[in-house]
């Protein structure tokens, strides 16, 4: 494995250190790291119909609505149908979803911040740019 390979595998092990103790902090083991995301997703998106969540997450409309479900049998998210067009519903988080969410927003923030503790403003800078290059 090349020294690149091997600082990526590292960080994402990490991450995901850092997200499953955020999990068990709040006490949500039974969720998935996957449907933490989706959660993510729809908050960022404020709202999006399914059409709009798959097309985010580069995955079928069928697809999404399998995870859809399985959030909403959580409790996690609702449906609302659009007042503009009475076919069409939009995703909204409850309370618990929302909730969740800003654990996973807890756990991004404990890692920038274990970041900036180590490393100094200019290099902060440039490791910003660079990875905003890598995700463009």
């Amino acid at each position: 494995m090349g020294k690149l390979e091997e600082i990526i595998a590292k960080v994402s092990a990490y991450m995901g250190r850092m997200e499953e103790e955020a999990k068990e902090q709040y006490n949500f083991k039974e969720l998935t790291l996957t449907q933490m995301h989706y959660l993510e997703m729809i908050s960022e998106r404020e709202n999006p119909n399914l059409t709009e969540l798959a097309a985010a997450m580069k995955l079928t409309k069928p697809t999404i609505t399998v995870l859809v479900d399985k959030l909403i049998e959580k409790e996690l998210v609702y449906k609302v149908q659009s007042d503009a067009d009475r076919r069409n519903t939009h995703l909204h988080l409850t309370e618990r979803g929302k909730l969740i969410n800003q654990m996973h927003e807890y756990a991004h923030r404990r890692m920038a911040e274990e970041i900036e503790k180590k490393i100094d403003t200019d290099e902060m800078g440039q490791l910003t740019r660079l990875l905003e290059k890598i995700m463009k």
